[in-house]
């Protein structure tokens, strides 16, 4: 009989840690619960380091166009132009509109602790568990928000596939529900992808896209166009009755070569993600909630030699919904020049993407910012309110 395997169980059994899967847009975990109070927080982790750069462009910096002299940047090359420093890629156009009603908003270079090394399951993992390190962290920030909060009743009513979102993971029990988080491979084929690949990544990966092209009847591409839309009308259904809180994660934002192909249809599903979790919650659900899209780490400022960017360490983070200030691009601009940039390379970090995400918390919930400090973001400093929730 097949064995089950979960995205992280397969990946230790493969030894595999390289780029592809852990990116991979086939592996999208959802997961709910309910809280007493009647806001609601949607928490999306962007997998694989999204460019922020390219994102929202600060193309009203003068070195942006030397550091990416055949990416296209600005409002001359399509971007839609924000406020006359930042532009937005236009693949993200449908969400103009959403700009102008004040209910999307980003934040520019933030970043979580994590810093050079620069691995995607490190920086995943750190950015999930909300702390400065690893060492004997074992639940998610967002599970320890809940822990903080007295009453909750967690209903564990949909199960489908399994949930490895460390995000998540706690004593405060939740639901989970996930169209294709499994992936069913007999032992023999584990073992032969194990043999055949543990020393080379790209071989890896390329085995792996072939088995879940099998899994899918070839038609990859469709279960990618569904699968996102189909988790964000579930979370609007679920929020629009009894939950409060849902956490997902979209994939593909690995952008090492030929960014432009890579990057776009990634976009093209964040918006249309954004659009369906609008468009789908019923009465005033929408105006109640909060959507934080972050992700483990930025790119490097300075593009590489395929058309892409490696990964860095400053990134962007975004904003939605009824409940946010939006119409604007928060966050202390740091600057592209040589002297300004982290390491030489990446966009220097000048805020904490935990503090803002405390934030937004603390103004769904109304938690004590000692709380939010201590037990959610332990050694966190919030410092000044950014006002991102109205």
């Amino acid at each position: 009989m097949p064995n089950p395997l979960s995205r992280r169980d397969f990946l230790m059994r493969s030894g595999f840690v390289g780029c592809s899967l852990a990116a991979s847009p086939l592996l999208t975990p959802v997961t709910f619960a309910s809280t007493p109070w009647d806001t609601r927080l949607v928490v999306i982790i962007l997998r694989g380091g999204m460019d922020g750069l390219d994102v929202v462009q600060p193309y009203g910096d003068p070195h942006l166009g030397t550091l990416r002299k055949s990416l296209s940047v600005g409002p001359q090359n399509g971007a839609l132009d924000l406020d006359g420093f930042y532009a937005l890629h236009p693949a993200l156009a449908p969400l103009m509109p959403m700009w102008e009603a004040g209910q999307l908003g980003f934040v520019q270079a933030v970043s979580t602790p994590y810093r050079d090394k620069r691995s995607h399951f490190d920086g995943q993992d750190l950015l999930e568990a909300g702390t400065p390190s690893l060492n004997g962290v074992r639940d998610g920030w967002l599970n320890r928000m809940l822990q903080a909060v007295p009453g909750v009743n967690a209903q564990t009513a949909y199960a489908i596939g399994r949930s490895d979102m460390r995000l998540m993971q706690g004593a405060a029990e939740v639901a989970n529900w996930s169209p294709d988080a499994d992936l069913n491979l007999s032992p023999q084929a584990v073992r032969l992808m194990e043999l055949v690949t543990q020393s080379d990544p790209a071989m890896h990966a390329a085995l792996v896209e072939a088995s879940l092209l099998s899994d899918t009847g070839g038609d990859m591409s469709g279960r990618r166009a569904s699968s996102h839309v189909e988790i964000a009308e579930f979370a609007a259904e679920r929020l629009s009755e009894e939950a409060r809180i849902a956490a997902f994660s979209l994939n593909g934002w690995d952008t090492h070569r030929n960014q432009d192909n890579t990057l776009t249809p990634a976009l093209g599903r964040l918006a249309e993600t954004l659009l369906t979790l609008r468009g789908k919650m019923r009465g005033d659900t929408w105006k109640k909630t909060a959507v934080i899209a972050m992700t483990e780490f930025g790119r490097t400022a300075r593009q590489n030699g395929t058309r892409g960017t490696d990964h860095g360490t400053g990134g962007l983070m975004v904003v939605a919904g009824g409940a946010v200030r939006g119409g604007r691009v928060y966050g202390d601009w740091p600057g592209l020049g040589d002297g300004d940039l982290y390491q030489g390379r990446d966009l220097m970090p000048t805020g904490d993407v935990r503090a803002h995400a405390a934030w937004i918390m603390q103004g769904l919930t109304g938690l004590d910012r000692s709380v939010l400090e201590t037990a959610v973001f332990p050694g966190l400093d919030m410092g000044e309110n950014p006002g991102l929730v109205l």
